[in-house]
């Protein structure tokens, strides 16, 4: 049923909270410009970036057997980490409310799967096995809380007529689980979307994803190469609900994991040595842990890496993290009447949806590696990157909202129809959206210290680099607190303000 608006719109005055909410934000991005590293720093990038521009306008599908086997490999990778993580999260989903559960749901969903991927390569190496758990377990974590939340929505009337006596499998089986599959298969491809984006990025650390091809295709400096592995990938996305049949599941999940490329063999015994020697700290692992003077060491050890490495990978995440949720919120603005009936036609509308599945199609950690190599390493290739990116999934959402919104036969057009009509009625679920996304934003920003830019991924691919995987773990851990905390503020604002996200933006 379509949703009908008042006669009168309620207007977006200054006292509304809301508004004042935005406007807290908006304050905050603009204080931490002042502390952000936002230049070009290339002496001339347009000659490249025409370059670039000829090239993703001519692609070269000659290379059509490279193109396969890496599109291949990075369905494998989605299609079993997903599977997996939809399996786990379900059984998870059931016991989500003993407290336990969810704090370590909580835990594994904030480290972002290439900090998962770096850290399985040192114990599995480059293997397949490397890539289907770096998807798997955040994805349990999230789907977990997702499915939880959806369990806790459903209806309650069938429970009442059930007869007493039934068992808790029974009821839960043929009572609650009816109810709400819809919701788990809709939301199941959803996160083999984010999946499929994923498995691409693992591709940077040497997984044959996409990934690995596109870096590899722009440092030669082959961009219609990369062109047509962008291309073949936004049509694998685009068309994911064509394909991605119910009845065909079990052959794609088989299939999968026989396709997956030949790994070497696994070394156990250095699995074994990471967990127990090399993630300790070292002044653990270098003297006798009981002793006092060892436990002074290693408090002083942490306190150096924290000033020396977390304090400024913080402060740096923070300030990228505000200045890119803002930059995602202005541009969703901008991008969401680009599918609305309320301003265009179906032609505009569909080149408005065109654009927006690129966008959204296209991982923030591929969009910022091709910009940082344009416009050199600072902040701004990185707010870009995630904004665009943000923003085109926000915006797909709120446009998808405002076709439920009925237009008065007086409506105004044009910009006053915008302001009076369309922004009073989507802001609230703009912001449910985008203060959803919030952590999310922050768990990208800190992977994208990777690329250079100095966030608390930088240090973290630093110690690794280094063989000092005591420090990664630890600045990681740091990471996933972090993470959490501000999930923990985002539901308090997203409460407070009484904003509900839809199943899509989870």
């Amino acid at each position: 049923m379509a949703y009908m608006a008042p006669h009168n719109p309620a207007p977006l005055v200054p006292e509304s909270p809301l508004v004042r909410t935005s406007i807290w934000f908006l304050f905050i991005a603009i204080s931490c410009l002042f502390f952000a590293d936002i230049e070009i720093t290339t002496k001339d990038p347009w000659p490249e970036m025409k370059r670039l521009g000829a090239g993703l306008i001519t692609p070269d599908f000659t290379k059509w057997e490279q193109i396969l086997e890496a599109l291949l490999y990075t369905i494998c990778f989605a299609i079993l980490g997903v599977t997996l993580a939809n399996i786990t999260g379900f059984l998870l989903a059931i016991v989500f409310h003993y407290r336990i559960v969810g704090i370590g749901c909580a835990f594994i969903r904030a480290v972002h799967e290439l900090f998962w991927a770096l850290i399985f390569l040192q114990i599995f190496g480059l293997t397949a096995v490397t890539g289907v758990l770096a998807i798997a377990i955040p994805y349990a974590g999230i789907c977990a809380k997702v499915y939880a939340e959806i369990l806790e929505e459903a209806d309650p009337s069938p429970l009442q007529a059930v007869p007493n006596g039934t068992s808790v499998i029974s009821l839960f089986f043929f009572a609650r689980l009816p109810g709400v599959w819809a919701h788990f298969k809709t939301y199941s491809l959803y996160r083999l979307e984010c999946g499929l984006r994923s498995s691409a990025v693992l591709g940077f650390i040497g997984l044959p994803t996409i990934g690995f091809y596109l870096e590899t295709a722009y440092k030669e400096g082959h961009y219609s190469d990369l062109s047509a592995l962008l291309l073949v990938f936004y049509i694998v996305i685009s068309t994911i609900r064509k394909w991605m049949r119910s009845e065909l599941i079990p052959v794609y999940i088989i299939a999968a994991f026989f396709l997956l490329p030949e790994s070497g063999p696994m070394s156990w015994s250095n699995a074994w040595r990471f967990f127990t020697n090399d993630i300790m700290p070292l002044p653990i692992r270098t003297a006798d842990a009981t002793s006092v003077p060892v436990l002074i060491e290693t408090w002083y050890w942490f306190q150096n890496l924290f000033v020396s490495e977390a304090l400024p990978g913080i402060f740096n995440t923070v300030i990228l993290t505000m200045i890119a949720l803002t930059s995602t919120g202005l541009l969703t603005l901008l991008f969401f009447p680009l599918i609305s009936p309320m301003f265009f036609h179906p032609f505009g509308r569909t080149m408005g949806h065109i654009f927006l599945v690129v966008v959204r199609s296209t991982p923030e950690y591929v969009l910022a590696f091709i910009l940082l190599q344009l416009w050199g390493p600072s902040m701004f290739p990185a707010v870009v990157a995630l904004s665009l990116h943000n923003a085109g999934i926000i915006g797909h959402l709120i446009g998808r909202f405002t076709e439920q919104l009925q237009l008065r036969p007086d409506s105004p057009r044009g910009v006053n129809l915008y302001l009076f009509e369309a922004l009073p009625r989507v802001y609230r679920q703009f912001l449910a959206f985008i203060f959803y996304r919030w952590e999310v934003i922050f768990r990208e920003t800190a992977i994208l210290g990777i690329l250079g830019i100095h966030t608390l991924g930088f240090y973290v691919d630093s110690a690794f680099a280094d063989i000092r995987f005591d420090r990664a773990m630890v600045l990681i851990l740091i990471t996933a607190f972090m993470n959490i905390g501000l999930d923990m503020i985002s539901r308090r604002i997203r409460t407070t303000l009484r904003l509900q996200t839809s199943l899509d933006a989870r």
